[in-house]
């Protein structure tokens, strides 16, 4: 990535899960709207109307990458407020129980749990557990309960890992005709083909900023239709299912954003998979102790996700960051301690394992160089670390 941090430093971006930079074709998408064509699309003079069918154009774009009728592509404002919307939503609307997977990203974990909702286990990859989540529903139903919406991610955000919606739908089917299944799907278009996830799923979930849109745009999909009460009213857009004057330069910019991550996806994946297994095969190889979390047959091809003995991830990135190579780690720091990652607990991996997690991200500004200088960095500074401690691994 040829850009620059402090100082000039040149940038080594691996964090495309946290954000992808934004690409060229959606910035200037977005320039007319944010310069000359400045009306409300909901206005009623000329300029408004033309405004209005940008937005109805964006809607046409997103709704053919998706595979799905235009009328169900609701604009909202992230990702997370997609999330919100569709668990809220349904829960509020049915009176109903929401269900996840204790590895789903907290835009979702934690509604459910505001609601009182139902957390089920996961295997080994952090995909949720379908010998699980059968009973689960049958113990909702047998306490005289409805099932409001189960909620199961296509793919994890910190491992890359893939659920198999498909098959979620059959077991939710089965065990609870009436609930709804969404899927946050944000980390999902640079590596997977939407038309073939939108078909199994009531409520899907994206956030333009994970694939070079930008950032304050999210789309809500109802599949089929309004089946859901609204998180935000007193505006009656989006046809009264998201209230809120819309961001019509974002809204343009996701959607040539998105168009783009389709249009190519095949190549890019072939490529970025070369990349990320040239990144994670030297660091296996050039640093004792580090090991893969997740075999790559079982995650996209942007996912780099490694555990590595003898540090923690706080004290690592400290490092990347003075030579700004940007990563993260499935961890978070409570009360000044580092805590392991919600997901990687999950799986069962050993919190002592999960301290030195770190998480690499590729995507579509990644190129070799990047991939040279992260291992350089990387092996450089955990090397300083383990100097530096007790429990260095040779």
């Amino acid at each position: 990535m040829n850009s620059s941090g402090p100082d000039d430093m040149a940038i080594t971006y691996l964090d495309h899960a946290a954000s992808a930079p934004m690409r060229p074709e959606a910035i200037e998408a977005m320039l007319p709207y944010l310069r000359d064509q400045y009306a409300n699309p909901s206005g009623s003079h000329r300029f408004a109307r033309q405004a209005r069918q940008a937005v109805d154009e964006s809607r046409d774009r997103v709704a053919a990458v998706l595979g799905c009728r235009p009328n169900d592509v609701v604009f909202t404002g992230c990702g997370t407020e997609s999330d919100n919307m569709a668990i809220t939503g349904a829960v509020t609307r049915s009176g109903g129980v929401a269900v996840c997977p204790a590895t789903e990203h907290h835009a979702v974990l934690e509604v459910v749990e505001h609601h009182g909702g139902v957390v089920v286990g996961v295997d080994h990859a952090g995909r949720v557990d379908l010998g699980q989540l059968a009973p689960a529903l049958d113990e909702i139903v047998a306490a005289d309960r409805s099932v409001a919406i189960v909620s199961v991610m296509t793919v994890n955000n910190e491992v890359g890992s893939i659920n198999d919606l498909e098959a979620v739908r059959r077991v939710v089917r089965r065990h609870s005709p009436g609930a709804l299944l969404h899927t946050d799907a944000v980390q999902a278009p640079c590596w997977l083909d939407l038309r073939r996830v939108t078909p199994h799923v009531d409520l899907l979930a994206l956030s333009a900023h994970k694939f070079g849109g930008p950032k304050g745009v999210g789309v809500l999909v109802e599949n089929g239709g309004p089946k859901i009460n609204p998180l935000i009213i007193g505006g009656g857009q989006e046809r009264e299912r998201r209230s809120g004057t819309h961001n019509t330069a974002g809204i343009v910019a996701a959607s040539i954003a998105l168009e783009l991550t389709d249009a190519e996806r095949a190549t890019e994946v072939v490529r970025i998979a070369a990349l990320r297994d040239r990144l994670v095969d030297e660091l296996c190889a050039r640093l004792n102790g580090v090991t893969e979390t997740l075999d790559r047959s079982e995650k996209v091809a942007g996912s780099g996700h490694v555990c590595i003995e003898g540090i923690e991830s706080e004290a690592l990135l400290f490092l990347l960051d003075e030579e700004a190579v940007c990563a993260s780690a499935a961890s978070a720091c409570a009360s000044g301690a580092m805590e392991p990652s919600h997901v990687l607990a999950a799986m069962g991996v050993p919190a002592v394992r999960s301290l030195g997690a770190l998480r690499l991200t590729l995507g579509h500004t990644t190129t070799d160089a990047d991939v040279d200088r992260g291992v350089h960095v990387i092996i450089e500074a955990v090397q300083r670390l383990r100097s530096h401690t007790d429990r260095g691994i040779a």
